[in-house]
């Protein structure tokens, strides 16, 4: 049993065939954030993309819950899925966070890793984590539409198209509430994941907009180094959302990382 039942999740879905990818939004976000990958991924995978515990479409959570409970969600989503091949996971910034501990929990059922925009957590230093807490009495004092027309140009780079931007501010303003965002940020505010990187064993593709003001390449680069098979990306002329600022540069990324992953899976099985 987990903290969470997911039969109160709501999961995006595309591709009716190959193996299965899921996706892991951030922390102001929703499914909506992986429309390029759920479309250039369709042809040769099945993708699921959810509404976090208390996001969105999704149901909110009966208690508080930790990264570990988010990890178990996710993990049960793979299990009703996957049939008996695990999934290859993308995380976006929070998501990548639980993406990662999700593989250090339920090894077994992580394929593959791709961390994007991410972090060890929010509990690496004291200030990170009052500066995380505080958005949840921002969100409570401001409300979720307010709350995201001040984040949002903070998430995509000083250059990104007018259209894009209104459709951040819109995700984030249809998706966050209270007490699942409070529940999201006090899971990041209390994680520190630099000790267990060495312990996750699959093969990750770490990638940052080279202009993501948020958590930054710097955050990045801790988990490329910290992880044992990993290659790391910087992808030009993105902010912190690059999934969807460079969907094209990122979808090739992620497509050769994806099929160099299961052609390997494939020969060796």
């Amino acid at each position: 049993m987990t903290a969470y039942d997911i039969a109160g999740l709501h999961l995006e879905q595309a591709g009716a065939g190959g193996p299965l990818v899921l996706c892991l939004h951030g922390i102001g976000s929703s499914s909506a954030a992986f429309s390029p990958q759920l479309q250039a991924l369709a042809g040769d995978f099945r993708v699921l993309a959810w509404d976090a515990p208390g996001y969105a479409k999704s149901a909110d959570p009966e208690r508080e819950l930790s990264l570990d409970d988010y990890a178990d969600a996710a993990a049960a989503v793979i299990r009703a899925h996957d049939g008996g091949g695990g999934a290859h996971v993308l995380g976006v910034s929070w998501g990548g966070v639980i993406a990662l501990r999700l593989a250090t929990r339920h090894p077994d059922l992580v394929a593959s890793l791709t961390i994007a925009d991410s972090t060890p957590g929010s509990g690496t230093t004291p200030d990170k984590a009052a500066g995380m807490r505080a958005r949840v009495a921002e969100l409570a004092e401001l409300g979720p539409r307010a709350l995201a027309e001040r984040r949002g140009p903070r998430l995509v780079s000083a250059g990104a198209p007018h259209e894009l931007l209104r459709r951040v501010v819109d995700t984030m303003a249809d998706s966050i509430r209270l007490p699942g965002y409070g529940y999201a940020a006090e899971s990041m505010a209390t994680t520190d994941l630099r000790g267990e990187l060495a312990r996750i064993t699959a093969p990750t593709l770490v990638l940052c907009g080279d202009q993501d003001r948020v958590t930054g390449p710097e955050a990045s680069q801790v988990l490329a180094g910290g992880l044992h098979r990993t290659a790391y990306v910087i992808v030009k002329d993105a902010g912190h959302l690059a999934n969807q600022e460079q969907p094209e540069h990122f979808n090739a990324w992620l497509l050769s990382h994806l099929h160099i992953v299961t052609n390997s899976r494939t020969s060796k099985g």
